[in-house]
């Protein structure tokens, strides 16, 4: 009988609040899937590559796992309190038919272990099954699942995530039950109201609403113009100043909403609807801005986290398989030959690099007419970057054309012609972008000339900008590429030889580019060979990409869960304990349909009020992420990487939708019970 009672409740308190119940199920898996990252296939390749990185990032799991445990506890225990609120009378019903306070307590413990239980075995497996396939997608979408995926089961976090979710239930419950059982039959069979609030005059609240939006508005100049990121107090008064503002705008709001309520409209219980909201603001104006707080901190986490690791993903053309250092006189063909790895290769090809040696002046280049042509472009600050980088070439590298045009053939890229005395300019992504390229471009389209070592050179072409070598550890801020003879001419015969490879097409179409080059990587371990591989490049790309996604989706999901179910359960409890002027709208002739109306722009406003700010702030504050985290290599590309944010951000607008249908679903059956006649007692 007793057994048969949890069970009964507890599965109507998920039917009565699924909101809460799809929350935890989600925290269950966001928990596991942070506590088993070490254990995916990208982590466990990233190891190999960058082991520090790795250890450093993992090192900070267990402060995520904190922090989520915090957070979630309020969840929690708002999300219990609005339960144990709900069923105040039929717990005092108990207590008058004789059941005594300590098996109260067990029935109430029994329900929320059973609940929790339930929660585990649903949410473990499809924890499992998403941290399965989010290995698996990533893993086959960077070109390391045809390695070989490995399922895994972490015991571990498995555990941490069972003990985690027991320890912030409980806690919970504890102190929610004594609540309960500190109450008196009466107290529990007819709750008292909220107290009403002592109102100030409505010229505080506007001053408020105004002073919040000025704040508001500090803070956005700070972050955007990037005075927040010169020093750490910048930083904090920014922080500060958002924080105050939003919740002096919240405080202020019933202002607006009372002006709301004031006016005539068309609409049927208009007014109803804006004195409850009004009231709704009043009583949860803190919770509110919170929320929205919240909300803005998982739109600039989603919003950021996946723009950069898009363009970080995006970013790096891959081109090269292998790069091979020469010592000595080795000679890199040769050697391959004999080790029979000579098919393995469809390009094996020499880069030469070197300084400038001809000519017996103290500036090597010097490039007056250059400077020049580009004083006369229209004034930027990329303009000034670029005249203050020229203004320090003196001793430029140059590279040999037939090398660099070979590597523009493995790209199927249209090679450079260049005659004698003639050269191209060379200028590393890390150091230049999109708007300086065409600067320079305009320029060299004018064929400016320049003297090196002595000689009048040209300038023509267009900037090129392909990695020299696999990996990164050639970047030339600026060089000129030059014919061979030219090359030999001006460096004296000493220069710096890399011998470039691209694996043959048939061998990466049988095993995939990962196992291809994990096969080849075996082989050359036997020759001696230097070399640096895509896969070095690879692991680095791809750590960024995991920090920069993975731990930011992970926080952006735990905070817009927590606000949003705090958002629904507070209003549904504001609706339960308002809800005798519903039954007074019935009595009055209202039907369902106009309540259910009048309930569901209350939600909308509700939970738009919020969001809307959170919006708004979202637009500065990942503007401003850009703005004081992005390297300067790429910093130009902002206005691609905002649309990314914008899009992310829309995608949140539409999981707040969502958890508007959902909350709009419950306060509609809650007022189906409430068109039912009530028996007086």
């Amino acid at each position: 009988m007793f057994f048969d009672l949890v069970r009964r409740n507890s599965r109507r308190s998920r039917k009565e609040n699924g909101l809460f119940f799809v929350s935890l199920l989600v925290s269950i898996v966001s928990f596991y899937i942070i506590l088993s990252l070490a254990e995916q296939d990208v982590m466990v390749f990233l190891r190999k590559m960058e082991s520090d990185a790795v250890d450093k990032l993992m090192a900070l799991i267990p402060a995520f796992y904190g922090v989520t445990l915090f957070i979630l506890f309020f969840l929690v225990y708002f999300a219990s309190k609005y339960q144990l609120e709900r069923r105040s009378h039929e717990l005092g019903v108990y207590l008058m038919l004789g059941m005594r306070r300590t098996k109260l307590f067990l029935l109430l413990m029994a329900e929320d272990l059973w609940s929790s239980v339930l929660s585990l075995a649903l949410g473990l497996p499809a924890a499992v099954l998403v941290s399965e396939l989010i290995s698996l997608i990533t893993a086959r979408l960077v070109g390391i699942g045809i390695l070989g995926h490995q399922s895994v089961f972490s015991l571990e976090a498995v555990g941490l995530t069972i003990a985690g979710f027991l320890l912030i239930k409980c806690l919970a419950f504890v102190l929610l039950s004594g609540k309960i059982a500190g109450k008196e039959i009466g107290g529990l069979l007819a709750p008292a109201p909220d107290g009403a609030k002592r109102q100030l005059p409505a010229g505080i609240y506007f001053m408020a609403l105004a002073l919040g939006m000025l704040l508001l508005g500090m803070a956005y100049r700070l972050a955007i113009c990037g005075i927040s990121w010169t020093s750490m107090g910048k930083m904090g008064l920014t922080m500060l100043l958002g924080i105050l503002g939003t919740f002096l705008l919240f405080y202020g709001l019933r202002v607006a909403l009372g002006f709301l309520a004031g006016r005539q409209g068309k609409k049927k219980l208009r007014v109803f609807q804006f004195r409850q909201l009004q009231e709704q603001v009043i009583h949860q104006s803190v919770s509110l801005a919170v929320s929205s707080l919240l909300i803005l901190a998982a739109m600039c986490f989603f919003g950021y986290g996946v723009a950069i690791a898009w363009e970080r993903s995006a970013g790096e053309v891959h081109t090269l398989d292998y790069t091979f250092s020469v010592r000595e006189s080795e000679n890199v063909p040769e050697i391959l030959k004999k080790k029979g790895l000579s098919d393995s290769f469809k390009e094996l090809f020499e880069m030469r690099v070197g300084h400038i040696h001809a000519g017996n002046q103290d500036v090597s280049v010097r490039m007056p007419h250059v400077m020049e042509l580009l004083t006369k472009e229209e004034d930027s600050e990329e303009k000034e970057i670029l005249l203050n980088n020229l203004g320090y070439v003196d001793y430029p590298y140059v590279i040999s054309l037939s090398g660099y045009n070979r590597l523009l053939r493995a790209a199927g890229l249209e090679e450079i012609q260049l005659q004698s005395h003639q050269a191209s300019v060379y200028m590393d992504e890390e150091f230049t972008n999109a708007v300086r390229a065409e600067l320079m471009n305009r320029v060299l389209s004018q064929e400016p000339e320049i003297e090196m070592a002595g000689d009048v050179w040209h300038m023509t072409g267009k900037v090129q900008n392909r990695n020299l070598v696999v990996d990164s550890s050639i970047t030339l801020s600026f060089a000129l590429i030059v014919p061979d003879e030219d090359f030999q001419y001006l460096t004296g015969g000493e220069y710096d030889i890399y011998w470039d490879a691209v694996l043959a097409p048939e061998l990466v179409e049988d095993q995939g580019l990962m196992q291809a080059i994990a096969a080849v990587n075996a082989e050359l371990g036997e020759t001696g060979l230097v070399y640096e591989s895509y896969l070095q490049n690879m692991g680095r790309q791809l750590f960024y990409v995991v920090a920069a996604s993975y731990l930011t989706l992970y926080l952006a999901f735990i905070f817009l869960i927590v606000a949003n179910t705090v958002l629904g359960v507070q209003f549904l409890m504001q609706q339960q304990k308002t809800g005798k002027r519903y039954r007074t709208l019935i009595r009055l002739g209202s039907s369902y349909e106009m309540l259910c109306a009048s309930a569901r722009s209350q939600i909308r406003w509700y939970f738009g009020l919020p969001t809307l700010a959170a919006v708004v702030s979202s637009l500065f504050g990942v503007r401003a992420l850009f703005r004081g985290m992005l390297p300067s290599s790429i910093r130009n590309e902002t206005a691609g990487l905002l649309v990314i944010a914008l899009a992310m951000i829309f995608l949140l607008c539409v999981i707040e939708w969502c958890y508007l249908k959902a909350v709009s679903r419950a306060s509609s059956r809650y007022i189906l019970t409430l068109m039912e006649p009530e028996r007086e007692e």
